[in-house]
């Protein structure tokens, strides 16, 4: 995914009530004039969100700031290999939205302007937390989730990592039709309205049917999926302002789908039966029918976005791309932080230029990070909160 990783994603613990510390402020403040000096001189516009903090706690971002500080985070998300296209980011800046029909219907707006071809990286963001006052958030860990179900015979239907969250919006009274593919409800949040759930209109939603380009019966699996990943639920921090509703997207590389979404064996765990219906020997290991089948699979993902028209990267382009933004940040004398383990494709790692490298993992800001209570509502819903009300 061209976005920062999300698959379990570092916690970082924050006080919500805590006021905004100055020193972060400033150090944010200076760099992204610095970066940007057509904003003009720093100082008068420090002495303002010095006078904003003693009197609120907190202070308010011009939209220039806010959508270079949006950008920022994205240059500094570690686990990203998409980062050299960090300054196309599109900032939406949705602070004034309260109501939960609100958010809604501009988050409809964000997968609409997202595209549904030439996927474009978007990001809307909404009101940030201030001290002493409740936010509003989004349940889901992504904008658009397919479901999870167990049939009463016990077969798996959908996806096996949202089934506690599927039984948990259920509880509230959507049903879904027990399909593979059951795109979830929104579960939206907010201080005036308590919980609510949308569904998504399917203007909103571009799906991919995943066909082979050499063979017929791969058609005949059902296989799709969805052209944006949004991710709704990480916290983003700019300058010591957090903002816990700010979902973002970038496009997909075909390995999150092929080698993960489609292929992990908690998810929808597809290699066994590829092999089958391919004719591949799977008793013994030494046939490497599980790298056989999988290379097919991210074939058959290329191949069908590539068919549809959606924009979709490959691995080793990615690769080669990550390592010109890594150029780019040293001749900017910036530093990258990366995680190895997630900068290295899920496919063919040891091929690809990213592999040969070490790099180092820094928490810089801003940045984007997933709270613990945030991840446990996206896993089980309130049911994973036990000390909420």
């Amino acid at each position: 995914m061209i976005v920062p990783g999300y698959r379990d994603h570092p916690t970082e613990t924050w006080d919500p009530d805590a006021p905004v510390d100055p020193g972060e402020a400033e150090d944010f403040l200076r760099r992204c004039y610095t970066e940007n000096p057509r904003l003009g001189p720093v100082e008068p516009r420090l002495a303002i969100i010095r006078a904003q903090i003693a009197a609120t706690g907190t202070y308010v971002h011009t939209p220039d700031e806010l959508t270079h500080g949006a950008r920022m985070a994205w240059r500094n998300a570690g686990r990203c290999i998409g980062r050299l296209y960090w300054r196309s980011l599109h900032v939406l800046d949705r602070r004034r939205a309260r109501t939960a029909d609100e958010i809604y219907s501009l988050l409809v707006q964000h997968l609409q302007t997202a595209g549904e071809t030439q996927i474009r990286p978007v990001i809307s963001i909404f009101a940030p937390a201030r001290p002493g006052q409740p936010y509003a958030r989004v349940w889901n860990e992504q904008l658009i989730r397919y479901a999870g179900y167990r049939t009463e015979s016990g077969e798996a239907v959908g996806d096996p990592r949202l089934r506690e969250f599927t039984t948990a919006v259920r509880a509230f009274g959507w049903q879904g039709k027990g399909e593979a593919y059951d795109v979830l409800p929104l579960v939206i949040e907010t201080p005036a309205d308590g919980i609510r759930l949308y569904e998504l209109p399917e203007r909103a939603i571009r799906e991919v049917p995943i066909g082979h380009p050499d063979y017929a019966w791969f058609t005949e699996l059902g296989l799709r999926w969805h052209a944006v990943p949004a991710i709704a639920n990480m916290r983003l921090t700019v300058g010591g302002v957090h903002y816990p509703l700010a979902p973002f997207n970038g496009w997909y590389m075909g390995t999150e789908i092929g080698a993960r979404n489609l292929s992990d064996p908690d998810r929808y765990d597809m290699i066994p039966i590829i092999a089958a219906r391919m004719g591949l020997d799977t008793t013994r290991e030494s046939t490497l029918w599980r790298d056989r089948a999988l290379v097919e699979l991210n074939i058959a993902v290329l191949h069908s976005f590539e068919q549809a028209g959606v924009k979709m990267s490959d691995h080793h382009t990615e690769s080669r791309r990550f390592l010109k933004h890594l150029s780019n940040e040293e001749k900017a004398g910036r530093p990258v932080p990366a995680d190895w383990s997630w900068i290295v494709p899920p496919m063919s790692g040891g091929i690809t230029p990213v592999f040969h490298r070490y790099y180092q993992e820094l928490d810089l800001r801003p940045a984007f990070y997933l709270d613990e209570d945030a991840a446990s509502l996206a896993r089980e819903g309130m049911r994973g909160c036990p000390h909420r009300p």
